[in-house]
């Protein structure tokens, strides 16, 4: 594991063959690397090392009892480490490669170092559809743990930008391959049991319904354990006071508009719901960088992928 450097700034490499040969080897070497997915941008490190793994923990702040999700290039590699029923076969063949995690029971013989699922039996793993994750994969033959780029609790990263900013000194790479096309993190999905939408995201509940015949229930959220990323309540915060559902800005505030509600900063003029979640962590990037005190946003309907937009806002605008 490498100390974090204050006083160095992350390399960015424009993704080609050299520069996956460059993050392979500090994979292999036990550090860890930012790299674009179709969601977000993820830190990548062996999920087969633990003190590799400890180096994500360590360069994100994030608290030992939040899991991490393994990329893997497939289904047959995820059979490796996770016990796949009925149900999650047909998830993963219809939705891999792309934005949906399962959480499913761990293999016994899975040589998944026990950081990355915080001592659970399960493991949340999915198959990424972005060329440069499935390129890494690729080159280093490996699980990677990836985890959202930035600082834990802080707004997701969508551009390489956005990981220099918020983790400069604390890893040496990053594979820079434009704004990701998503923009909001995986849906993810518990199965091995009565399946549960743990987090929602780009591949709608009622798709993954349709698919597995059975209706999606809602995690305990009294049960006190975190089973997968994005489920604290506090999360993809911005440093400053965030005020939802808002028509106008007040005084000091910078706001990020919605279909007719303009504001500085506009998700989608629109009103297209998949544009404002491809935008919505660039969004709250500049109206955090601005000069204003706190940040407003235009009510976002919560149909089809308004669902993970709203539930985003509402974990980054809890204190």
């Amino acid at each position: 594991m490498h100390a974090p450097d204050p006083a160095r700034s992350p390399r960015i490499l424009t993704f080609n063959d050299a520069a996956i040969a460059q993050a392979a080897a500090i994979i292999a070497d036990g550090g860890c690397v930012a790299v674009p997915t179709e969601t977000v941008y993820g830190l990548a490190a062996d999920a087969t090392d633990a003190e590799a793994v400890a180096g994500i923990y360590a360069a994100k702040g994030r608290p030992s009892f939040n899991p991490l999700i393994v990329h893997v290039a497939d289904r047959r590699a995820a059979e490796r480490i996770a016990m796949f029923d009925r149900d999650a076969r047909a998830l993963a063949d219809a939705f891999w490669p792309g934005p949906l995690t399962l959480v499913l029971p761990l293999r016994p013989d899975a040589a998944i170092a026990a950081s990355v699922t915080a001592g659970l039996s399960s493991v949340a793993i999915r198959a990424p559809q972005h060329r440069a994750m499935q390129a890494l994969l690729a080159a280093t033959g490996k699980p990677l743990a990836a985890p959202s780029a930035n600082a834990s609790g802080a707004i997701s990263p969508t551009r390489a930008e956005h990981v220099a900013a918020g983790l400069a000194g604390r890893i040496p790479l990053i594979l820079d391959d434009g704004p990701t096309s998503g923009g909001i993190e995986s849906t993810i999905v518990a199965l091995g049991g009565a399946p549960r939408l743990l987090r929602p995201g780009p591949v709608a509940a009622e798709a993954i319904e349709r698919e597995i015949g059975r209706w999606l229930a809602k995690p305990d959220t009294d049960a006190g354990q975190v089973e997968a990323p994005g489920q604290l309540a506090s999360h993809y915060a911005p440093t400053k006071p965030l005020r939802l559902n808002a028509a106008q800005a007040a005084d000091g505030e910078w706001l990020i508009g919605f279909g007719e509600v303009a504001g500085d900063d506009n998700l989608s003029a629109d009103g297209d719901l998949i544009q404002a979640a491809a935008q919505l962590f660039d969004a709250l990037h500049r109206a955090d960088a601005s000069d204003r005190a706190g940040i407003a946003i235009a009510p976002i309907p919560s149909d089809g992928i308004g669902l993970a937009i709203n539930d985003r806002l509402t974990r980054a605008a809890h204190k």
